[in-house]
């Protein structure tokens, strides 16, 4: 939250988008985002608790519904098995399928955003 304040001259960001579901994640979100700015959310958080006196004075617009992931997946698997589009920065831990429990206990841990795994 510090980094974000410090990159918009302390007022934060104009939209925000939380997509991990968790308290920690939420309240992240909701703290980074300047007053009158927005924050959309997808999926379904996982016990999480808004006070709503703090998001009151937050001034901040908050909108979520459900994520069509398996709408898209199949076209966005193509396109990146084609090398048409690259996934990005958002792959930072590549393993083998093999180690596809790893992979999730990384990004639980927070030791990875997400696992690419390969055949």
């Amino acid at each position: 939250m510090a980094r974000i304040k410090e990159l918009t001259n302390g007022i934060g960001a104009d939209a925000v988008l939380e997509c991990v579901g968790t308290q920690e994640s939420m309240m992240q979100a909701i703290r980074c985002t300047r007053p009158g700015g927005y924050v959309g959310y997808v999926g379904v958080p996982h016990g999480v608790a808004l006070n709503g006196q703090e998001l009151f004075f937050a001034h901040v617009h908050l909108h979520g519904g459900p994520a069509p992931v398996r709408r898209f997946l199949p076209k966005l698997i193509e396109l990146v098995w084609n090398r048409k589009i690259n996934p990005g920065k958002v792959f930072d831990l590549t393993l083998p399928l093999d180690q596809v429990a790893e992979g999730y206990r990384a990004m639980d841990e927070r030791r990875a955003i997400k696992t690419l795994l390969r055949p």
